[in-house]
């Protein structure tokens, strides 16, 4: 084999080795950015939370009711528990003074959404719209932007929850109980359901929007204290979060699929729900 030919497959050895090089490097880069992302996203969503306690949050959502949710609040205090509630913009435009009760006697005022519209299917520019006119409202009537965000039917993309969380400073908020109490099931349903499925560090969903979910409360917030559960808000809640190995989420019951990794809940729409 003459020099030339020697010296023309060393070259060509050392272009291939530097290629493979880079190709490794842009790979370790890729999956070091897809990693810390992940974990970014992650501590910003939350189906539930890892306590050293007997700690759970009550949510309602799709409120103010004009007259259920007052009733709620009067239940609330006089359990002295304090909870969160993801309110509707266009309902927060309609009975402002109920909302700066919520606010006033100290419950937590979370974002969900203007109208209820399922994020997962919208074009950023509307997601950001809805989310604005609420994040507006909640201020004018509590002084305060929220900080929470629940998207209506729990359906939203990663992508979603990255810039959301990027621009609106938001956690996003899902739930490890749910009891279906907007299919109308019944009082005793609903409490049943959310007794059975309720661990310390769950994020309990409910509707103050329906006759029977108001209606269970009593009995309910009865039966939970009855089992040593103390009542925070979300965010208090998120507060107390102790460390997992493994990732900052448990997930679990309905909200399981609501993973950073997983697929939206997709869930039918009921009306006002």
């Amino acid at each position: 084999m003459s020099v030339y030919r020697l010296l023309l497959l060393y070259f060509a050895g050392v272009i291939v080795a530097h290629e493979l090089r880079a190709e490794s490097t842009f790979a370790t880069h890729e999956t070091e950015r897809d990693s810390q992302g992940a974990a970014a996203e992650s501590s910003a969503t939350f189906s539930s939370v890892h306590v050293d306690g007997p700690y759970i949050a009550m949510t309602f959502d799709d409120g103010p009711s004009a007259t259920l949710t007052p009733k709620l609040l009067d239940l609330l205090a006089a359990h002295h528990i304090k909870a969160t509630f993801f309110v509707i913009g266009e309902n927060v435009a309609e009975h402002p003074d109920i909302v700066a009760r919520a606010a006033r006697e100290g419950h937590e005022i979370g974002n969900h959404s203007w109208s209820h519209p399922n994020f997962a299917k919208m074009s950023d520019q509307g997601v950001r719209s809805q989310l604005q006119r609420t994040d507006d409202a909640i201020k004018s009537v509590t002084g305060m932007r929220p900080m929470l965000l629940r998207p209506p039917y729990g359906s939203i993309t990663a992508r979603e929850k990255r810039w959301i969380h990027d621009e609106f400073g938001y956690q996003i908020i899902l739930w490890d109980v749910d009891p279906y109490d907007w299919k109308r099931p019944g009082p005793a349903v609903v409490r049943n359901r959310i007794l059975k499925e309720t661990q310390p560090g769950s994020i309990v969903l409910s509707h103050d929007i329906h006759p029977g979910t108001i209606e269970a409360m009593p009995s309910t917030l009865d039966a939970l204290e009855g089992k040593g559960f103390k009542f925070v808000t979300v965010s208090e809640l998120i507060r107390m979060a102790i460390p997992q190995t493994s990732h900052a989420l448990q997930t679990g019951g309905s909200a399981a699929a609501n993973s950073p990794s997983a697929t939206p809940i997709q869930r039918p729409s009921p009306p006002g729900g």
